[in-house]
């Protein structure tokens, strides 16, 4: 599990520096636009070419493509790896132009002709500048998801900086000179999107060519890998677009309901993501390409192997972590994004989502570890088919507690849906594969599960103290208030995980100090 935990560790560096600064930015947003209706609108446009993004490119089709391409690698040798890999994307600059060009089309026609509310043409101006963002990123999902196979995690998850950069400097330094009010204001942050697809696809090229990589246009039309991956990816696509979708028309409800809602629920979910991207996320996507390859080989022991250390380390890092975003929501909310045009009121609307959100967290995480686990095994059709049917359930949540709990009736709805998935993956993998066991330490989950509790009350009872000697009136108050009980729910822990002789504490320990030992202790 050594090169499990380096490679996902090494990946988790470089989405943790992504996610620091995309919360940086999330910061700049609120200090510029608060949770107003523009806010609002702005995240809810550039929403819609993330779902086409997250149809075509990061999620179907790189579930679909690597194993492919790590077929390739190994049973074709590697001039008909790069010949598959530029017919997949000669095949998807087709598709996604093919999507701009249609998309953009009806914009223009809506905007024309039809009697609009100021709220809903800014919000189709600024989908019509950003939209093909999303042809830009899809073509970078692609150039990481062949590094990934390839064995690069560092690099490509650096990729995601460059969004982050350039919206930073956009919001700073080009946005405030943009007009006089907000609402022309925002379209400078609609043209630094565009830019930013730019800057993320051209990151992934130098490390591409030292690889190998050269592109040259291959019909895709009857080329085998292209047939075989959009068979594989059209159950895969009906699933994200099913979440896609649902994403869309649950902020559209919200939308519709207040506009604050849309973006307050946005600052709670960004939180949420920076310990998800860093090692939950890092980790499904060191996974695919290690399962996909061990399901090639029909190595199924060391398959369920690391499928159940992966889940160890998942739930040692991840279930803490939530507790305490529920118990610090409040003053985390307020050392990173209480300023400007974002006050108090807005603070506690946030807070209130984070804290609903928060105890999610294992089974967010826990749903891209098992998808993988089926995409390694040549399965797209049944996480489809659970995520559907979660989804549907999902808005029935959202319509039935967002009018009373607004932004906190979101989050629970998330929760729970996310809870359910990840319990039904579990269930239908252990129903299609009765070889693959999801292992592990089980008793260690259990002790990590009673020192999550002792930990958080530790950090609740020192928030308690601090807001009571301190206050959070200036911003050194706002920092203590949030990282001395950090660290003191923390060091408890972890030393209560290493006194209780947890696998996962002692490894990441280990390798963290540099000592790690090869292999896990027998019995585990």
């Amino acid at each position: 599990m050594s090169q499990m935990l380096k490679s996902s560790g090494a990946m988790g560096i470089a989405t943790l520096c992504s996610r620091v600064l995309g919360m940086v930015r999330e910061m700049c947003y609120a200090r510029f636009m608060g949770d107003t209706l523009v806010a609002g609108v702005f995240l809810f446009a550039f929403m819609i070419p993330n779902l086409f993004r997250r149809l075509l490119g990061e999620g179907a089709l790189s579930a679909a493509f690597i194993p492919l391409f790590k077929e390739k690698e190994k049973t074709a040798g590697e001039k008909e790896m790069w010949e598959s890999a530029n017919a997949v994307i000669s095949w998807l600059v087709i598709v996604a132009c093919a999507v701009v060009g249609v998309v953009l089309l009806v914009i223009s026609l809506t905007l024309d002709f039809m009697d609009l509310t100021s709220e809903r043409r800014l919000m189709l101006e600024l989908l019509r500048i950003m939209f093909p963002y999303m042809l830009l990123v899809c073509v970078a999902a692609v150039f990481i998801g062949m590094l990934n196979a390839r064995g690069h995690f560092f690099i490509p998850a650096m990729g995601a900086t460059m969004l982050n950069v350039v919206m930073i400097v956009a919001v700073l330094f080009v946005a405030p000179r943009w007009g006089e009010t907000l609402e022309t204001q925002i379209f400078a942050l609609a043209f630094a999107v565009l830019v930013a697809g730019v800057a993320q696809a051209a990151f992934q090229l130098p490390t591409l060519r030292k690889e190998g990589f050269r592109f040259r246009w291959v019909s895709p039309w009857k080329h085998e890998t292209v047939r075989v991956m959009v068979k594989r990816m059209i159950p895969g696509t009906i699933g994200v677009a099913a979440i896609q979708i649902n994403l869309l028309l649950t902020n559209s409800i919200a939308l519709a309901v207040d506009g604050s809602i849309v973006a307050s629920f946005n600052y709670a979910v960004r939180l949420m993501e920076l310990p998800q991207g860093v090692f939950g996320v890092s980790l499904a996507t060191f996974l695919l390409p290690a399962l996909a390859g061990l399901a090639a080989e029909k190595k199924m022991t060391e398959f369920s192997r690391s499928l159940g250390h992966a889940i160890d380390y998942l739930f040692f890092l991840n279930l803490f972590v939530g507790a305490l975003l529920l118990v610090l929501a409040e003053p985390i909310v307020r050392l990173l994004f209480e300023r400007g045009e974002f006050g108090p009121e807005a603070t506690g609307r946030a807070a209130l989502a984070l804290m609903c959100l928060a105890p999610g967290l294992v089974a967010f995480s826990a749903v891209n570890i098992f998808a993988r686990a089926f995409f390694a095994l040549g399965d797209t059709r049944t996480p489809m088919r659970i995520s559907v049917g979660c989804l549907i359930l999902n808005l029935m949540l959202v319509l039935a507690l967002i009018r009373p709990f607004q932004q906190a009736g979101m989050a629970l709805a998330n929760s729970i849906t996310s809870t359910l998935n990840a319990f039904l993956l579990f269930a239908a993998l252990k129903n299609k594969c009765p070889e693959v066991r999801v292992c592990g330490d089980q008793r260690g989950r259990i002790l990590v599960g009673i020192c999550t509790l002792i930990g958080a009350a530790v950090a609740w009872k020192v928030w308690a103290l601090c807001e009571a000697w301190l206050g959070n009136a200036s911003l050194i108050e706002r920092i203590a208030t949030v990282f001395v009980p950090l660290f003191s729910g923390g060091a408890v822990y972890l030393a209560a995980t290493l006194l209780l002789k947890v696998t996962a504490a002692k490894e990441l320990v280990g390798l963290a100090t540099g000592r790690f030992r090869k292999g896990r202790p027998k019995g585990d």
